[in-house]
């Protein structure tokens, strides 16, 4: 419980009508979690607008309201907060709400369309590894230590992130490692994050669902490091043609990591197998567990983190060379006849081509690739061609079929990625909208030592239709129909 006036520091107001010395027993944005004593903040969302529930929330018990514009009926003993903007308000609130938890721990914001969760679950390993009470909010779990709590976004809501971040410090964390989604940074939910660093990891074609242009999309990502402070550092991808762009108007102290073009934090790739990569980096050759040029970009990132956060070079690699895949990225299977399939969450066409690129440099012979892949309902349409061109140029057969459709009709979605097929690739794909039933037809098609790729939900456990998730995991029903063929 706090009071109001506590609260509110740099939540940007315009106007009070009421009482602020009043104590505050939770906040909320959402109309239906209302009790007595609650602040709630009216935002504008992109389905509803929370200005619309503000006399419902009263009567439920709501002791304030944060808003943009003030109902024409202000109700008798209730506190109006005018502000600029209520989605930026709520992180500063939020933030002092949980005694501004965020300056109490080094936080490091992992941002990018690919590369972010392999970046920020092996940060949290390594520095669990060198001995650090360490947090993680990821697309795939958030964790305090190694208290796995479930995770539904990528990056969560401004209340949700300082709750977390709250009971990290409880739980005596130094560290905290967060992926930063580009509709987190657009929605102003990372807003009072006192970030120790940023990483950039790269930009290419996704979520223009939401963004509309690419451009729009750079934006989002560049205003993460626009809104760094003075105190933080900023690194940068520099082989990634928008690398430098992102540090532009950064106040933060600027570094770069890259494998091709001059940077601050330099590595080469010595050698790129199924089992492995062989890296110089600072000069000390070392073998990771992870596999393709793409984790190549990662390992280089979170060793340079590492090091901007003053850890030694050779206890950090020596740990990092002992790390796993994040699950669902480059996870492979093989069967006792030698045949390979591998899960990844490929879901952008960059990621399918990094991931397809490595299958096709590290097989060893004439080893056929067998694509599964679909695209998810209710997303980024432009990218759907673009996806099923990707699969037939790397791949001997692919197979189309459903993702997370979601609201979206499966047979639709289909059609529109195979707008990318061109005449001559027609004849190597197969759509099977049962995305079960294409993952069986991959696996009975594969030959003696060929690679199956399924691409597009790897760590998700679920499979979402009509809004409904129903069970469902790529890797155990891989495991299940090899199991039945073998």
């Amino acid at each position: 419980m706090k009071l109001l006036k506590d609260i509110l520091y740099k939540a940007g107001i315009v106007q009070v009508v009421g009482n602020i010395d009043i104590p505050i027993t939770q906040l909320t944005f959402d109309s239906r979690n209302i009790s007595e004593g609650s602040l709630f903040i009216a935002i504008k969302g992109t389905r509803s607008d929370g200005h619309k529930f503000i006399e419902h929330v009263i009567r439920s018990g709501a002791a304030a309201i944060v808003c943009e514009v003030l109902p024409e009926i202000l109700a008798d003993n209730i506190t109006y907060i005018r502000v600029k903007d209520s989605r930026e308000a709520l992180g500063w609130i939020a933030s002092n709400y949980f005694d501004n938890p965020s300056s109490k721990l080094k936080i490091i914001g992992v941002t990018g369309t690919n590369g972010k969760t392999t970046i920020a679950t092996l940060l949290h390993g390594l520095f669990m590894e060198l001995g650090y009470k360490t947090g993680l909010l990821s697309t795939i779990s958030n964790k305090i230590n190694d208290k796995v709590i479930s995770s539904t976004h990528t990056t969560p809501d401004a209340i949700q992130i300082n709750d977390l971040l709250k009971k990290m410090t409880d739980e005596g964390c130094t560290h905290c490692f967060m992926e930063v989604s580009s509709h987190s940074i657009v929605q102003n939910r990372v807003t009072g994050i006192d970030f120790t660093g940023g990483v950039f990891s790269n930009i290419t074609h996704d979520h223009l669902d939401y963004h509309k242009t690419f451009e729009e999309y750079l934006i989002a990502k560049k205003k993460f490091f626009d809104q760094l402070s003075s105190h933080a550092f900023a690194l940068s991808n520099v082989d990634d043609k928008n690398g430098k762009v992102i540090l532009q108007n950064t106040k933060a102290k600027k570094y770069t990591y890259g494998l091709k073009n001059p940077a601050d934090y330099k590595a080469k790739i010595i050698e790129n197998r199924l089992n492995g990569l062989q890296m110089n980096i600072d000069g000390i050759e070392v073998w990771f567990k992870l596999v393709g040029s793409f984790n190549a970009y990662n390992l280089l990132a979170i060793y340079t983190t590492a090091i901007l956060l003053g850890e030694d070079r050779s206890e950090v690699l020596r740990i990092l060379s002992k790390l796993e895949a994040a699950e669902g990225r480059f996870d492979y299977i093989r069967s006792s006849n030698g045949l390979i399939a591998i899960i990844d969450y490929a879901h952008t066409p960059d990621a399918l081509d990094n991931v397809l690129n490595t299958i096709i440099s590290i097989r060893e012979g004439d080893e056929k690739v067998i694509t599964v892949v679909g695209c998810g309902g209710d997303r980024d349409r432009e990218k759907r061609p673009l996806m099923a061109r990707i699969a037939c140029e790397y791949s001997n057969k692919v197979i189309l079929t459903s993702d997370n459709p979601r609201s979206e009709n499966s047979e639709t979605i289909i059609e529109e990625m195979m707008t990318g097929v061109d005449i001559i690739s027609r004849k190597k794909v197969l759509t099977i909208v049962n995305r079960k039933e294409a993952i069986k037809t991959a696996c009975a098609l594969a030959k003696d030592n060929d690679i199956i790729l399924v691409a597009g939900k790897g760590h998700e456990k679920y499979q979402e239709i009509k809004g409904v998730k129903y069970p469902f995991d790529d890797k155990q029903i891989v495991k299940e129909i090899l199991e039945q063929l073998t």
